[in-house]
């Protein structure tokens, strides 16, 4: 989609044909455009309405019900920060204090409307001209048009000293391909200037990928790792005033039913684990019950943290695997029942699996180079029961236990 194609869905016949188009959504794309086309709908708006309506269901995940009036690119929604981690950041920063903020790179404003709805006055800045007006667009749709406004321009120029915070996603993709960029500093803005803004704001936020480097850390910064529903999804640097502890893993959750936490309290709208990222958990055999961390814990290296509020130890000192004795209820971890413990052999798991008549296995790894999907087909499962199978090392050498879920 270009600026003209844009601009005509902002027009009436553009809004008529966006909601003709979200009524044939979701079904075969050939189907959809005749119908519009046969409705009187010209084809190059139509096809820019049923790439709308297309993008709009798949935000609905990300977004909730506000998705069906955003406007929105592929590129934009898949690097966009999902509405629950949005929302808690938001009331982050606005518990700290935070009343104007600007957002370096807002993409198509997820973060920004977030911030806006928590009260926040927003300037937005985005270098591409037609993400830069789907944000505009986003924040009028969203009746929040007087708390985020939107400039077109390059983000280092943004002049910092008009706002108390900061937030800045660089763009981790490559212009014109959508390639990965795995090197911080081929970043846009580049990394030198995203680390520096801590220094020139009191309250700067910096979004990052999951798999940034411990190394790249800034001294001083608080590291947060998020996670919904058990998939890790992002990390943050907190930095000056912001930054609370060394390290945190915070889960969210978007699904129905509360979480439960290592108390055994539940309700609470989310669960945060912290400490210094350094610390090493106690190593001994595996007992009877396995914890399989959060990937946020295991990311913000807070295992041993979690090793001590559920007295677990580590069979290995380089598998994120816990083991204890009880099954203490907890929203950092999964929780299995060990029934047996093997040295890794094929035949004799197969032989095991036979005697127990297990028919489907789910199957987990650490520190394994076995394929799942292989080990499968190879154990040639047969029968009625299920069982949980964790590929691992327990002293350096391979490893399988066989277990059973414990309800949640």
């Amino acid at each position: 989609m270009d600026l003209e194609q844009f601009d005509a869905l902002r027009t009436p016949e553009g809004s008529a044909a966006l909601d003709a188009a979200a009524r044939v959504a979701g079904g075969d794309p050939l189907t959809a455009a005749a119908a519009l086309r046969s409705a009187g709908v010209p084809a190059g708006l139509a096809a820019a309405a049923l790439t709308q309506a297309e993008l709009r269901r798949r935000a609905a995940g990300k977004f909730g019900p506000a998705a069906r009036g955003m406007f929105l690119t592929r590129a934009g929604l898949e690097q966009a920060t999902r509405g629950v981690v949005a929302r808690r950041r938001a009331e982050r920063l606005r518990a700290a204090g935070v009343a104007t903020l600007a957002d370096l790179g807002c993409g198509l404003g997820a973060d920004a409307l977030a911030a806006a709805r928590a009260g926040i006055r927003v300037y937005g800045v985005e270098a591409d001209p037609l993400t830069a007006a789907m944000a505009a667009a986003n924040a009028q749709a969203a009746g929040l048009a007087d708390l985020f406004t939107v400039e077109c321009g390059d983000a280092t120029a943004f002049d910092v000293t008009r706002v108390g915070g900061v937030f800045c996603d660089p763009a981790r993709r490559k212009a014109g391909t959508g390639r990965r960029i795995f090197d911080p500093n081929a970043y846009s803005p580049p990394w030198d200037f995203v680390t520096g803004l801590a220094e020139r704001v009191p309250h700067t936020v910096v979004k990052v990928a999951p798999g940034l480097d411990h190394a790249l850390i800034p001294a001083g910064a608080e590291a947060e790792w998020v996670s919904v529903d058990g998939d890790l999804v992002e990390a943050a640097l907190w930095c000056g005033a912001l930054a609370g502890v060394p390290r945190r893993a915070t889960l969210l959750r978007e699904k129905d039913g509360p979480l439960v936490n290592a108390s055994g309290r539940a309700g609470a709208p989310f669960y945060q684990l912290t400490g210094s990222g350094d610390a090493e958990a106690p190593v001994g055999r595996p007992r009877r019950f396995l914890y399989d961390p959060d990937p946020a814990v295991v990311r913000a290296h807070l295992v041993a943290e979690l090793a001590g509020v559920l007295d677990a130890t580590l069979a290995d000192p380089s598998i994120a695997y816990l083991y204890g004795d009880e099954a203490r209820p907890t929203p950092f971890a999964r929780c299995l029942e060990i029934t047996d413990v093997l040295p890794f052999s094929l035949k004799r798991l197969r032989a095991l699996l036979r005697e127990r008549r297990v028919g489907r296995a789910e199957i987990l790894k650490r520190g394994s180079a076995l394929e799942p999907e292989k080990l499968r087909r190879d154990l040639k499962l047969a029968g009625s029961e299920a069982a949980s199978l964790v590929l691992t090392r327990v002293a350096g050498a391979p490893t399988v236990l066989v277990c059973r879920p414990l309800p949640a």
